[in-house]
């Protein structure tokens, strides 16, 4: 490190649809909803993180708020580095004589394009970073989970995130096959929305319904210990006057079917591709579930009865991936999987 190591500072980033969480010297420094506020006319940034979420879908024409990720990918390029810039500023409190150069690594979903990959580097780069490495999220999952990716057998992971659930298969500090599909979070989200327009004539906005999907988000209709009906208040489509639904897991469940049957199919895609060996790694093993979206209640026990292996729901699911960024930080001369 020699002289200048105190200009350089190391961090690991989690750039998720949902939620970015940042890692500086193994501490989680930075967790916020991946959102900013715009004020329009000046384009400068008003607010990001948690204070930018509590005002999605409430702002006037001055204010605008962007997500800047959308399916896992950096949909609008000023606002992603933005964002980035605003987390990394939330490290360094207080006033700074110089910023300091950055080494970064960075979480990219397994189905990324190069024009995709290239955009977080570019971000990144503007944001300050010097020193940027990428690595595959489901490889960093499984890094954050604590398995053994270098050694001569197969882990499966499914990470079930904001706008894409990741299904990879690792051995030997490689990914062998692996599917990046575009349902997770976000899809499951707007299915509530439009389950409460079609079936109870109800308008209600993104925050809403993934408020919902967290108080009683379910995957099969009979779960031990169901949560409490949710209140759902809002304005009737058709007389626009308001009402006051009950929603109960179960209809939730019902609703999210579909996309969840996706999530089965790719997660079969995924295991026919996967070598005899390794196979029967994984069946020992069992598959490891990380991400927001594997919170949802009883989606281990109904993927579990599908695919008649066993689903293992890790602790921390959220910041998996993170966890894995940070571990791959310190190892970046020992990991070949890390890319430039």
């Amino acid at each position: 490190m020699g002289l200048f190591s105190f200009l350089t500072q190391e961090i690991a980033i989690d750039l998720g649809t949902a939620n970015t969480v940042v890692i500086h010297n193994d501490k989680i420094v930075v967790d916020e909803p991946s959102i900013v506020a715009i004020d329009k006319n000046t384009g400068k940034l008003i607010a990001i993180g948690e204070t930018a979420r509590q005002m999605h879908g409430k702002t006037h024409e001055n204010i605008k708020t962007i997500r800047p990720l959308r399916d896992g990918v950096i949909a609008d390029f000023n606002a992603a580095e933005l964002m980035i810039r605003g987390m990394v500023k939330m490290i360094n409190k207080g006033p700074k004589l110089f910023s300091p150069s950055l080494k970064m690594v960075v979480g990219i979903p397994s189905g990324s394009t190069e024009v995709e990959i290239r955009a977080v580097r570019d971000s990144s780069e503007h944001a300050g970073g010097r020193d940027i490495y990428m690595i595959y999220e489901p490889m960093a999952a499984a890094i954050g989970i604590g398995l053994d990716v270098e050694a001569p057998e197969g882990s499966m992971v499914i990470d079930i995130g904001g706008g894409t659930t990741e299904i990879a298969v690792i051995a030997l500090g490689g990914i062998v096959c692996n599917k990046s599909i575009r349902i997770a979070g976000d899809g499951f989200t707007a299915d509530i929305q439009a389950y409460m327009r079609h079936q109870h004539n109800i308008k209600i906005g993104e925050k809403t319904a993934e408020d919902i999907k967290i108080a009683v988000g379910a995957a099969l209709p009979d779960i031990d210990n169901p949560p409490p009906d949710y209140i759902v208040r809002g304005p009737n489509i058709m007389t626009a006057l308001p009402i006051e639904i009950p929603v109960s897991y179960q209809e939730i469940a019902y609703c999210l079917d579909k996309s969840l049957s996706k999530v089965e199919a790719a997660l079969l895609n995924v295991l026919e591709q996967t070598p005899p060996e390794l196979y029967a790694d994984i069946v020992n093993k069992g598959i490891y579930m990380a991400g927001g979206g594997s919170l949802l209640r009883g989606l281990d026990k109904r993927l579990a009865d599908k695919i008649n292996i066993n689903f293992i729901l890790v602790e921390d699911p959220l910041h998996a991936v993170a966890r894995g960024t940070a571990v791959a930080l310190k190892n970046v001369e020992k990991f070949p999987f890390l890319m430039r």
